[in-house]
């Protein structure tokens, strides 16, 4: 039994229709995957924009062992958090341009965090900073919390 041509060389029209097809489901995927980060994302600045539901001794805890797993590092300082822009009710604009009542623009966690710094650290000598640490596009983007106890 011989194939004609037609079997085996297909029509330009109909490939071109089947590629068509190929590269939309490829879109319709890539935007489902998008979407779904989307998603995540904005789950995650949920949680983070909440309380985080710890005890104050747990903070604490907390604290001590992250500050004393830097020393036996042999740092005096240590990044303690990194967050999007997105947890500060100004998107960051204030802790970017350093001023006065930056913390003020806390929210959630971060919050927390400069709370804890304030009542139990900052008193022993502890200090904190609050930075923009990457600038997508240009503007401000995440921003990261530094405990330090250095000269």
């Amino acid at each position: 039994m011989s194939r004609s041509i037609d079997d085996l060389i297909p029509n330009a029209t109909q490939i071109r229709k089947e590629a068509a097809l190929k590269e939309a489901e490829a879109a319709e995927q890539y935007a489902r995957l998008a979407a779904a980060a989307e998603a995540e994302k904005r789950a995650l600045i949920e949680r983070l924009s909440q309380p985080s539901g710890k005890s104050e001794a747990e903070k604490v805890q907390l604290a001590s062992t992250v500050i004393q797993r830097a020393v036996r590092n042999g740092l005096t300082e240590v990044q303690v958090y990194r967050f999007p822009n997105s947890l500060c009710t100004d998107k960051g604009r204030a802790i970017n341009q350093q001023e006065k009542g930056w913390e003020k623009t806390l929210t959630g966690i971060p919050s927390e965090i400069f709370q804890l710094w304030s009542d139990y650290l900052r008193p022993r000598g502890y200090r904190i900073g609050y930075q923009t640490i990457d600038y997508p596009g240009g503007i401000p983007g995440d921003i990261a919390i530094t405990i330090s106890w250095g000269d």
